[in-house]
């Protein structure tokens, strides 16, 4: 039976992203080399279509497929990062595919096809649509990672995130299973225990293994340890989209549950407060001693999921998590404009082969690239916390989420954490305007398609900075329309 009209709008954005992976996969293999930059323009087109086409579930919001999935505020917000983090991630890499001779056809179809996976994850309402829209995301994401493939690093980065990306889906899946037997359903507004104690006792440990399988995906500590050696070794580009697009699929469905079963609320607090602390000091204390400027922001994305993660707890804590979830939403959108406008500077400055991405490599930068210099300062100012950017607002908002929920020591630590950063993100400031090179570093034109996602980022940074009201105004509403 064909599905009512209203599920295919509420779909609508999955749907032109797999179309467009599937017609760019029948274009590579018929389409000469050279003329793979058309390849590039069509999967652009498609990001491009898939985020306009948002619309549809905004104006046919509700359940979808038998409540299996739902369009609302919440994953429409969601969609808007993921969508906006592919188009821009396809947009800033065709430089760098052409300079590193990749195909553009797979490269650009894996990418479209992993935003579709983040998007079903977004409006999952089911343990196994999530676990579906998971390993959409996961698949063409390990594929990614070892894109290289001449590159042993690549290779060991591909091979690391599949392996313990695979445990890490073993969890979530036996955690499904444990809940459904715990409750008689995978559907997040039925997942009620049974009444016998057994039962409650299963669906703690159920949502025990999911909490693992979603907590790996955020790369949040303790189950970090993939995260520097797969965003060293993948190509740049691709580190810009595992940093932002599946992190905000994987908070997106934590906090869907949290809003909607009501028994991982109490389970996953102290989980969630231990796991903040644990990520905030293993990430920022690690950056600290790191000599690659791609490493030092692999680092730096754990501690910025702990920071998250203290909006998570804060929204735990309380019959009332709007303010926590709002502030993670808002973050992510922060986060996700600078860690897209970092990596795909280091993508374009680390020249052929990803050479040059020590930190000494950009010493002197500012007196050669000017524009880039700044760029990157902003970006790593907007991560420290800089006040009239929108790192220093999303920080702002989880602070205060915490201190509503009365989780004093939990904004200590972050403040603590906060000023700890300080020194790694300055370290790198000061030696592309306060140190002279090593060697020279010849300065490759930066392509107009790097320079407008560059454009785009900068902007998003200072005007969200000091325009917050839109953002936060519609995570709010995001927030009230999960259930």
């Amino acid at each position: 039976m064909f599905p009512p009209l209203q599920d295919l709008y509420r779909i609508a954005p999955e749907i032109v992203l797999c179309a467009f992976a599937m017609l760019v996969m029948l274009l590579a293999p018929i389409m000469p080399r050279a003329r793979h930059g058309v390849l590039s323009t069509i999967s652009l087109l498609g990001a491009g279509i898939a985020l306009a086409a948002t619309r549809l579930p905004a104006m046919y919001p509700g359940a979808a497929y038998s409540g299996l999935f739902r369009a609302d505020a919440f994953s429409l917000f969601v969609h808007w990062i993921v969508c906006g983090a592919a188009f821009l991630v396809i947009l800033g890499s065709s430089s760098y595919l052409k300079r590193e001779d990749l195909d553009a056809g797979e490269f650009c179809a894996l990418i479209l096809l992993a935003t579709a996976g983040m998007g079903v994850m977004a409006g999952a309402q089911e343990l196994l649509t999530a676990f579906i829209g998971l390993e959409m995301s996961s698949i063409a994401s390990y594929i990614l990672a070892s894109y290289r493939r001449d590159v042993p690093q690549s290779n060991e980065a591909g091979m690391k995130y599949f392996l313990l990306g695979s445990f890490a889906t073993a969890f979530f899946l036996y955690g499904i299973a444990l809940s459904f037997g715990a409750s008689g359903s995978t559907r997040l507004d039925m997942m009620t225990p049974l009444a016998n104690d057994s039962a409650q006792t299963l669906l703690k440990m159920g949502l025990g293994f999911i909490f693992v399988g979603l907590a790996f995906k955020v790369a949040a500590a303790p189950f970090q340890l993939w995260t520097p050696d797969v965003y060293e070794g993948a190509p740049a580009p691709v580190t810009a989209l595992l940093s932002t697009g599946p992190k905000a699929a994987a908070f997106a469905l934590t906090l869907r549950i949290l809003a909607n079963v009501d028994a991982a609320s109490a389970l996953w607090f102290w989980a969630l407060w231990v796991a903040a602390v644990l990520s905030m000091f293993a990430g920022n204390l690690a950056a600290l001693v790191q000599t690659s400027l791609k490493r030092m922001l692999a680092y730096s994305s754990i501690a910025h999921a702990g920071y998250i993660l203290v909006a998570l707890a804060a929204a735990a804590a309380t019959d009332h998590p709007e303010a926590g979830i709002a502030a993670a939403l808002f973050y992510l959108v922060g986060y996700a404009l600078l860690q897209l406008g970092a990596f795909l500077i280091i993508a374009h400055l680390g020249g052929a082969g990803e050479r040059h991405v020590e930190i000494e490599d950009f010493a002197g930068l500012a007196r050669r690239q000017p524009a880039m210099a700044a760029c990157l300062s902003l970006f790593l100012l907007s991560l420290l916390g800089l006040p009239v950017t929108v790192g220093f607002l999303g920080k702002f908002y989880v602070f205060n989420a915490a201190l509503e929920s009365n989780l004093i020591w939990l904004a200590i630590l972050l403040g603590l954490n906060s000023v700890i950063a300080a020194y790694y993100y300055l370290r790198v400031i000061v030696a592309m305007y306060m140190r002279e090179p090593k060697q020279e570093i010849a300065a490759e034109p930066v392509p107009w398609t790097l320079s407008l996602v560059l454009w785009i980022a900068s902007v998003g940074t200072v005007y969200v900075g000091l325009f917050p009201a839109r953002v936060i105004g519609f995570a709010a509403k995001a927030a009230l329309n999960m259930r």
